[in-house]
Formats: structure tokens, sequence, C-alpha cells
């Protein structure tokens, strides 16, 4: 059983590698049947789902935690680092629903990229991107999961420039790339620094454990805010979030997999997987959450002003990252952690439902040139309300029970600013969603002659997956108060703090405030929104339509800078001293060999004239010395 933990990341790896091998031998010699790329990368997430099943059943009956090292990977003087997987029900509950939300989107993008030249390049790298995020989770480790923390890292960066001919892609390509080593390389300051305590017992999670009580807790403090740094960068939190809306130049299906299910979710796993050294700095903890809720009310007011379809749902996920991130910062690693399972259902689909619509209007993003599709697009719109009211948090829809856990978790340990932020939050989520819902359903037709390209059921099919998913995944958390047995923190009973003591009447009253914020938000969105006239044309200039220009504020403090010194090291440095080293020194053997070549012209008569010398020299000598 141990060894299922290996091949649910091997799964995914090796047909990564199989297609990538197949995509070159078909470049080399001929086009190959699509077949060869499409049936293997939908089998291998299928393949770790159902491995995964079997190892949630014996974790779940036999309450074992499963530990898997087949190999030492690095030796560092005494500590052996083995390549080692650990199953427990927090790395298997991740798995289930990263494999299976992948698998829908897998499926989703076999059809959304069906007439791309490069769709067998597209699956290489979408079914690496997998593998790394499941050794992300299954490692046992930190610095095992380093390894796939960076996979996701340089897959993103392949997937969002994956259009590269146009070079803004390009751009936004190597902006993820470049941000997300700012913060990793906040994770490895932390990693290091960990590891100095870790020489004499390993360097797994079981073996930290047994050594943090004793570091010392500013450096206790100091190894929890750089490894959160990493989170800031993978998590897109203040203030290494930037990349996040730029990351919507690549393909729709790779929005859906790092918003919902990979990449973007990897941070707050890491927190919610370092429990035990966060419990030892609540200050630390407090400092996340209030990174998170500044994070999540930020993104709601940025998504307010956007048109793009997909950037609109790029800010909401950074919102609903703060919430997570509000959630594990207090200690409620279960209620963070029951965030990231609903939101990776509604989030995928939200995002699965976008690209429908763009490809029902020929890859068009703006929302203001769409409108009137509730009608030529019945599916979608229905599955795309259902994830919409998920999101916002209306009761039965399965974020409305995630969400109002944070909330009770910020109000229950008394932090009533963040409490007051995640409400608040709330009504700017509906408001911002159901305008976009309303203006591309709702709106009277932008143009009512355009043809309406038809969907086929390969996108169709995984949407209303998705869709069962937004609305029934909250239902595994029902809180006590509602009549259920919030089977998520029952499960995840080792990563749950003590028992919230909240009164009934006090947990309704938070209830019922925050469903009443939303519906406030969605009145609002409904008065502004629904059955906009397109005639007249949507103008929203000013600071928050400019995203508060903080993209212009880092290239003027951190771009031009570096451009400046760059420019001054490669004229002086590099021009001036280097360059004239080593040139001078060229001259000078050019000069020489110059000179050496005249004693090589091919002259007879020149040869012999030295040869006459030299004889002349020689015998002088011998006159002189001998007599």
């Amino acid at each position: 059983m141990n060894t299922l933990l290996m091949w649910i990341v091997l799964s995914p790896l090796l047909t990564s590698i199989f297609i990538g091998m197949v995509y070159m031998w078909g470049l080399k010699y001929h086009k190959l049947a699509r077949q060869w790329y499409i049936v293997p990368a939908l089998i291998s997430p299928f393949v770790s789902f159902v491995l995964a099943c079997f190892v949630f059943w014996e974790i779940l009956t036999q309450n074992n935690i499963l530990v898997y090292k087949p190999y030492v990977w690095l030796s560092i003087e005494n500590v052996d680092i083995y390549m080692g997987f650990l199953g427990d029900k927090l790395s298997i509950l991740m798995v289930l629903f990263v494999s299976f939300v992948g698998w829908m989107i897998h499926i989703y993008a076999s059809a959304y990229m069906q007439d791309d030249e490069g769709e067998g390049k597209f699956f290489f790298y979408f079914n690496l991107f997998l593998a790394s995020m499941l050794l992300l989770v299954l490692a046992d480790g930190p610095l095992i999961m380093f390894i796939g923390w960076e996979g996701v890292g340089v897959c993103s960066y392949l997937l969002i420039g994956f259009y590269f001919r146009v070079s803004q892609n390009v751009v936004a390509g190597n902006k993820a790339f470049i941000v997300n080593r700012v913060g990793d390389f906040g994770f490895v300051i932390g990693m290091v620094t960990l590891f100095f305590y870790c020489t004499d017992v390993g360097f797994d999670y079981a073996s930290i454990k047994q050594v943090v009580g004793n570091i010392p807790s500013f450096t206790l403090a100091f190894i929890g805010l750089m490894l959160f740094v990493g989170a800031m960068g993978k998590s897109a939190q203040i203030p290494l979030y930037v990349w996040l809306p730029d990351a919507m130049a690549g393909p729709t299906p790779v929005s859906a997999l790092i918003h919902a299910a990979t990449m973007v979710t990897a941070g707050v796993y890491m927190v919610a997987r370092f429990n035990f050294l966060y419990e030892l700095i609540p200050q630390v903890g407090v400092f996340i959450a209030y990174v998170g809720a500044l994070s999540a009310f930020f993104a709601a007011i940025i998504a307010t002003k956007q048109t793009d379809i997909k950037k609109i749902l790029a800010y909401s996920t950074m919102s609903q990252l703060g919430y997570m991130f509000i959630a594990v910062g207090l200690g409620g690693y279960a209620s963070g952690v029951f965030h990231v399972f609903t939101h990776a259902f509604f989030k995928a689909l939200l995002f699965m439902g976008a690209g429908a619509v763009m490809t029902a209007l020929h890859h068009e993003q703006d929302i203001f040139k769409m409108g009137g599709l509730r009608q030529k697009l019945p599916l979608v719109h229905g599955c795309m309300l259902v994830a919409t009211l998920a999101l916002c948090g209306i009761p039965p829809f399965a974020g409305f029970f995630s969400k109002d856990q944070i909330l009770l978790e910020a109000f229950a340990s008394g932090h009533y600013l963040l409490w007051s932020i995640a409400t608040l939050t709330a009504g700017l989520s509906a408001y911002y969603m159901f305008r976009l819902f309303f203006v591309v359903f709702e709106g009277k037709n932008y143009n009512s002659s355009r043809h309406i390209h038809r969907l086929s059921k390969t996108m169709q099919v995984p949407i209303f997956v998705l869709a069962i998913g937004s609305l029934m995944a909250g239902f595994i958390g029902v809180p006590l108060v509602l009549g259920g047995d919030n089977h998520i923190a029952s499960y995840l009973f080792e990563w749950t703090k003590k028992s919230l003591h909240v009164e009934h009447s006090i947990e309704f009253a938070l209830m019922g405030l925050s469903v009443t914020v939303a519906l406030v938000g969605v009145v609002l969105a409904y008065v502004k929104f629904y059955r906009y006239d397109f005639k007249k044309e949507y103008v929203s200039k000013g600071i928050v339509y400019n995203k508060f220009y903080v993209d212009e504020f880092y290239h003027l403090l951190i771009v031009l800078p570096l451009q400046s010194l760059s420019s001054f090291i490669a004229s002086r440095l590099d021009i001036q001293i280097i360059d004239a080293l080593i040139m001078g020194a060229c001259r000078g053997v050019i000069k020489g060999g110059r000179f050496v070549s005249l004693l090589q012209n091919a002259n007879t008569r020149f040869y012999s004239l030295l040869m006459m010398c030299g004889v002349s020299v020689f015998f002088i000598y011998l006159i002189l010395v001998l007599g």
C-alpha cells in the first residue's frame, strides 16, 4: 500500500515524459494522431485519483500514516534525506481533489486545445505540472516538497508563456517566474535555517517536529516568516501578488489548474503542514492572517472595476486565498484546508465557464463585449450561476460553509478587525462576481448577429460535474449549529484548533450577517448591471481601474533602478574594465603574432639572410669566448 504513494506521482510524471518524447518524435518525422497525446494525458490523473482513493480508504479505516522512502536522495554529513512520500489525512485529502479536479480540467483541455498546433507540448507541460503538485503535497519533508514547489513554478512559466510568439505572453511568464523566485529565496532561507537545527535527527516532518520546540523563539519566528515569504509568492499575497493577473496570458485550462487545485494553494498547504511550527509562534500567525485579510480586501476592490473576464477571476482567487490565510494564520488549519477544498470546485468551474464563453465568442475576453448569453449557452449559464453563488457564500452552496467557518474562527479568536475586513470582503466578492454574471449572461446582447461557436460535449461534461461539486462539496463540513457533524473538522482533528466556544445565537447571527452582506452586494450588482445596455460604452478610469498603479510603482522602484545598475555594470565594469583587459590582451597577442609572422613570410632570400646572420653571430661568439 505504501508504494502507491510513489505511483500517484509517477503516473502523471511518466505520462509527461512519454508525451514529450512522442511530441518530439512527431515533430522530427511526421505529425501523429492526437490520440497519442490525449489518451495518456487523460488517463494519468484518473489513475492518480483511483490510487489516492485506495490510500484514503486505508488511512480512514486503519487510521494509519503511510510513509514510503525508496532511496536516499541526498546525503549531507550525517543527514540522509530520502526521496520520501507521506500519506496522512491532510496530504491524501489534498491529493484527492487535486487529482480529481485536475482530471476534469484535463478532459476540458482536450477539447479546448483541440485545434492548437502545440497540443502535444501543452499536455507535456500540463501533466508535469500535476506531477509537481502531487509531489509537493505527498513529500515527507520540506526539501522534497521544494522539488515540487519549484516544479510547479517552472511549469507555470512554461504554460503562462505558452503562446510565446506574442511578446506580452513571454513577459507575463517571465514576471511570474521572477516574482516567485523572490518568494522562493525567502523560503530557502527559512528552510536552510531550519536544517541547521535538524542535523542530528533528520529533515522530514516527523524529525523536525521533535526539535522545533528547542529552537529559540526569535529564530523560530524568523523561520516562520521566511517560509511564509515563499507562500506570499506562490499564493499571490501582498506584496508578491502582481504575477497572478498577468498569468491569464496562458490558455484558460492553465488558469483553471493554477487557480483551482495546484500552484496557488501550495502556500496554504505549506502553512498547514508546518502547523506544529506555527503553533509555537502565534504572533507570526496573526501577521499571516492580517496579510491574508488585506490581500482579500485589496483584490476584491480591484476586481470591482476590471473588464477582462479572466482577470476578474484572477483577483477573485487572490481574495479567496486571503480567506484561507486568515484561517491558517489563526490556527484554524482544518477551516483553511476546507476552503481550499471547496474553492477547488467552484474556481475551476468559473474558469472553465469563462473559457467556454470565450470559445463561443471566438476568444473575446472583455465582459462588456459579451451579453445576452443565457439563452445561447444555457448549461454554462446555469453552472456559472452555481459557481458564483458558491463563491459568494450563499447557502447551501459549497463556499457558504467553508467561508463562514473562517469568519467564525476570526470572530471567536477575538480578532474583530480581521472578521470585519473578511465580512466586508464577502460583500465586495458578491458584487464583482454578480457584476460579471449579469453583464455576461443577462445583459442586452452586445451583438445579436454574431456567430456563437458551438461547445463540444467534452467541454460541457466536466463543467456539469464541477457544478455538482460546487453545490455539494460544502456538506462535508456542515457545522453543529445547523445540525451537521462537521466531518471535515473530525477528519482533520489533528489540524483542528481547540473547540471554539461560541453561543449558538452568536453563530447564527454571524452567519446571517455574512449572508446579508453578500446579498447586499448581489442587489447592488443587480441594480447597476442586470440587463446592462451595451449601447452605453462602459468607461471606468481612475486608481482602482488601474489597479492602484502597483505595477507602475514596482517598475519605478525596482525595475528601473535594476536596469540602471545593469547598464552601469555593463558600460563601466564589463566594457571599460573586463572587456578592456581582455581586448588589450588580445591586441597584444595580435601584435606579437604580426611581429612573429615577419619571420614566416615564405621569402627564401630572407630565410637565407637570417641563416647567415645566425651563423655569423655563432662564429663571433666562438671567437670572442674561445679566443
